[in-house]
């Protein structure tokens, strides 16, 4: 018998199914339906999915746009590179650089107010991950990704780059600061 003859006389699809089976189906199509209706719960209710807005820029508009809120609102500089750390008055539009190997500048913001938060990437495709609040948002070249956020917490918050981005990808790190 190969694959090529016919079926035997008994034809699958006519055959009764059995008892244990029906209830797997049953079971699968019921779970199925449960985490179907899930998904939208939970990006409703969930408090974990960010509403966003998404807009087409230039790396050099977006980057000029930066460079202007930070030559406005720098209030001291960090780190061996000299990073501009920037404090925004609340309800302001807040602009957040990706490129190859640094999120610019470091943001210092007020606890319990709303800012417009403007982030974009310079050069490749890179991850926004707010740590320890677990906040992803993937950042693209040519996009600008706008979020309005409002710290309920104070600290110092790492913002990690979640996709690979090259070979300095492990050394992505930038700073949040929410003060009082």
């Amino acid at each position: 018998m190969s694959s090529l003859s016919p079926p035997s006389h008994r034809i699958w699809w006519k055959q009764p199914i059995d008892r244990i089976e029906g209830i797997w189906i049953i079971v699968a199509l019921a779970w199925a339906l449960i985490l179907f209706l899930w998904m939208p719960y939970w990006h409703i209710y969930g408090k974990q999915n960010l509403s966003n807005e998404s807009y087409k820029t230039t790396p050099q508009m977006f980057e000029k746009k930066a460079q202007e809120m930070v030559n406005k609102y720098t209030v001291r500089t960090e780190t061996a590179d000299k990073i501009p750390v920037v404090a925004p008055p609340p309800g302001s539009d807040v602009y957040f650089i990706a490129r190859l190997w640094q999120w610019w500048p470091i943001l210092e913001l007020q606890k319990g107010k709303s800012y417009r938060f403007h982030i974009s990437s310079l050069d490749w495709q890179h991850g926004f991950s707010l740590q320890p609040v677990n906040i992803n948002l993937q950042i693209l070249p040519g996009y600008e990704t706008v979020v309005t956020v409002t710290p309920d917490q104070e600290g110092e918050f790492g913002v990690v780059c979640n996709e690979f981005c090259g070979v300095g990808h492990h050394t992505m790190l930038g700073k949040i600061y929410v003060k009082k």
